[in-house]
C-alpha cells in the first residue's frame, strides 16, 4: 500500500477558502500539479523536465 499523497497549495493563491489555485506533490521521480477546483485531474512530469522548466521560468521574467 502506498502513502497518500501530500498536497502543497501555491502561494498565489490568495485569500479566502483557498480553491482558486495549483497544488504540486513529489514522487522520487515524477511531479503532480493539479487545479484545486478539479483535484482528480492531475498533470505529470519527469522530474527532470520540471527542473528544467522552473529554471527557465526564473531566468527569464522579463519574458512573461
Amino acid at each position: 500500500m502506498t502513502a497518500p499523497d501530500t498536497w502543497q497549495k501555491s502561494s498565489y493563491s490568495g485569500g479566502g477558502d483557498g480553491n482558486n489555485c495549483l497544488e504540486i506533490t513529489t514522487r522520487p521521480t515524477h511531479i503532480l500539479i493539479r487545479d484545486s477546483k478539479a483535484p482528480t485531474a492531475t498533470l505529470t512530469f519527469p522530474s527532470a523536465s520540471f527542473a528544467v522548466f522552473l529554471d527557465a521560468l526564473k531566468g527569464s521574467p522579463d519574458r512573461w
